[in-house]
């Protein structure tokens, strides 16, 4: 049998590995000047947990999550986590902090596994940033966060549009939910299979309908069900936007697919990356807490997608090259073993050393220098071990110098761009 990776799964490898990386390191730079705390939740939870939470009828439930039975747990059917914020809120209120200090900032990362159908941008291993903030219903903490993702989208130099909405909360959101009802039965005829199994169930839905986009141009527009609660919640978020000068464009037919979400939603879309183009997305959920049997604690939080916002970096030509600044060549026994200390003081200067194999010959290893975009070449043999020099050769200039190991490191510092 041939052993290749499952379908929907990669290997991400050197500057595939490095995008990924990048973000989750400027994410995690600018979470913590947020005053964010880190929380870490485990891969494995009841399957339960996603059914409450997410809903029944979302995709995810339905079509998305693996599942099987642990025995350990007296049969208990668990689910590879297909999400962040449910495990969240779980551990949330298991700590009893929606009752002992219900506001709380957390930030995790890690892969969640959906099954879904494989193409560039969606996989069934994929990489999520998320923020969850708890104990705050307040317009600000929603104004807030938006303007954390655009900081961090302008920190990668990403080009991006940034979607927001407002879909109502318990009180003026079934009378969308009703029109929405009415006028998928009017137009059943354009919607899919997938639409016309929502229309009851969760008729929010209806405004992802795969089929043709255009049909929901016609669709009820969530605004003009909002209450008055609802509508100046999300007049202060957008006054706040604006004064923090965050380009935002309203689009009052985009909706978040769990069953949690209320008030604010929102989308971020980068350029250069075709159908799969959103970044980031999230909302507020202010009765998720409690549906999972905690207080009644507002809630509101975000998802960054690590792979397609590493994929928009690489369109954007934002990715970063990683080279050695120098690649040390030694020439026999006592070489070899001065190099290892020549290497260790070069790093010590927060120098990119690699040393390369001494069993090689020197026409060889130079052009191995090359190969892996090192500025220099480190030569060390017996006649330079014996006099306390190296040769630094330059490989873009092709010049070679004999110095001291002190101003070799100098030199190789001097030469970065």
């Amino acid at each position: 049998m041939e052993l290749t990776r499952l379908r929907g799964f990669r290997d991400l490898i050197a500057a595939d590995a490095r995008a990924m990386s990048l973000v989750e390191e400027r994410a995690r730079a600018i979470f913590d000047r947020y005053s964010i705390k880190e929380i870490r939740i485990p891969v494995l939870e009841r399957a339960q947990l996603y059914q409450r939470s997410s809903g029944e009828t979302s995709d995810v439930v339905e079509k998305q999550m693996y599942t099987f039975t642990d025995r350990d747990e007296g049969e208990t059917v668990v689910a590879i986590r297909p999400e962040g914020t449910p495990g969240v809120v779980r551990a949330y209120i298991e700590a009893g902090l929606d009752r002992t200090d219900p506001e709380q900032r957390f930030f995790y990362s890690g892969p969640m596994f959906r099954r879904e159908r494989p193409q560039k941008g969606r996989y069934r291993q994929f990489y999520q940033f998320g923020v969850e903030v708890f104990g705050r219903q307040d317009a600000a903490c929603d104004a807030e966060l938006l303007i954390m993702i655009d900081e961090l989208c302008r920190d990668l130099k990403v080009p991006f549009t940034m979607e927001i909405n407002s879909i109502g909360d318990q009180k003026c959101r079934p009378a969308f939910r009703e029109a929405l009802v009415k006028w998928g039965r009017a137009h059943w005829d354009e919607l899919d299979e997938d639409c016309h199994n929502r229309i009851d169930r969760n008729p929010l839905r209806l405004l992802d309908c795969k089929r043709d986009a255009k049909v929901t141009e016609s669709a009820p527009n969530s605004l003009d069900f909002l209450c008055d609660e609802c509508r100046a919640h999300f007049d202060i978020v957008k006054e706040l936007l604006t004064a923090a000068s965050v380009q935002y464009v309203v689009n009052p037919r985009m909706v978040r697919g769990l069953d949690y979400y209320t008030r604010t939603a929102f989308e971020v879309m980068a350029g250069g990356l075709g159908a799969q183009s959103t970044v980031v997305a999230g909302g507020r959920y202010d009765g998720l807490v409690e549906t999972m049997g905690g207080a009644a604690v507002a809630g509101i939080g975000f998802a960054i997608g690590v792979d397609r916002m590493a994929l928009a970096l690489e369109a954007a030509g934002e990715l970063p090259t990683v080279t050695p600044d120098a690649a040390i060549i030694s020439m026999g026994a006592a070489a070899t073993r001065h190099a290892v200390v020549v290497a260790r003081s070069l790093r010590g200067a927060n120098l990119n050393i690699e040393m390369l194999s001494p069993e090689r010959k020197m026409k060889t290893l130079l052009a191995r220098a090359s190969k892996i975009g090192a500025r220099f070449a480190v030569i060390i043999g017996d006649d330079e071990l014996a006099r306390g020099v190296v040769q630094l050769r330059d490989l873009k200039q092709s010049t070679q110098r004999e110095v001291g190991e002190a101003e070799a490191a100098a030199l190789i510092a001097g030469a970065r761009g």
